[in-house]
């Protein structure tokens, strides 16, 4: 079985308040105005390809004068994915042990995706092949970015297991034939990958 993981809130955290700290210290207020100035949403589509330049411009007409804490985001986005998962890790490293070969997909701006690897350098070193959103200008839960990764590799949905935090991509995954694990903690997808006897 191949193993394919989300890389997001399964192999680092990520925390988006901490872009904006220079402004809105309090943990509370900086998510606060992410949720006022439709972060989420906003986020997504610079996941899709779009560039930084031009979703500051979108924001900034979306929302008129609120758009200036979110101007360095790339700048700042390091600091929002410092924390490697590290039980995530281990369970990585004990599959790749085991011959499971390893790929990601990945909802990820192109414009963010260097900041990640220059943080965290084993995203570009553990994994055959790494589908991001961003570059493709496909995302998750839609079946053509995990229709990449299969026909980019020469693979077949029923030999990989997809592992992400999303529900929605969870269903997307198993929409093209895939077995997928929904994350919550590195105990869980280690007691199911246990029970699949992948370890």
């Amino acid at each position: 079985m191949h193993v394919v993981f989300d890389v997001g809130n399964v192999l680092i955290r990520w925390r988006p308040e901490r872009a904006v700290a220079h402004v809105y210290p309090d943990r509370d207020e900086a998510l606060a105005y992410l949720e006022a100035v439709g972060f989420a949403e906003w986020n997504y589509t610079q996941d899709g390809g779009r560039s930084f330049a031009e979703g500051i411009a979108a924001l900034e007409a979306a929302h008129p004068g609120q758009s200036g804490p979110l101007s360095s985001y790339v700048a700042r986005f390091g600091e929002t994915i410092a924390e490697p998962i590290s039980g995530t890790w281990e369970l990585l490293d004990r599959l790749k042990a085991r011959g499971h070969r390893l790929f990601a997909i990945t909802n990820f701006a192109a414009e963010t995706w260097p900041v990640a690897l220059q943080v965290h350098p084993r995203l570009g070193e553990v994994f055959e092949d790494v589908v991001v959103s961003g570059f493709e200008k496909l995302l998750k839960p839609e079946p053509a970015i995990f229709d990449c990764l299969l026909k980019r590799n020469g693979l077949q949905a029923q030999d990989c297991l997809f592992i992400d935090d999303s529900p929605a991509n969870v269903t997307g995954a198993q929409a093209v034939g895939m077995a997928a694990h929904l994350f919550t903690t590195p105990e869980a997808l280690e007691a199911d990958l246990i029970a699949s006897a992948l370890l």
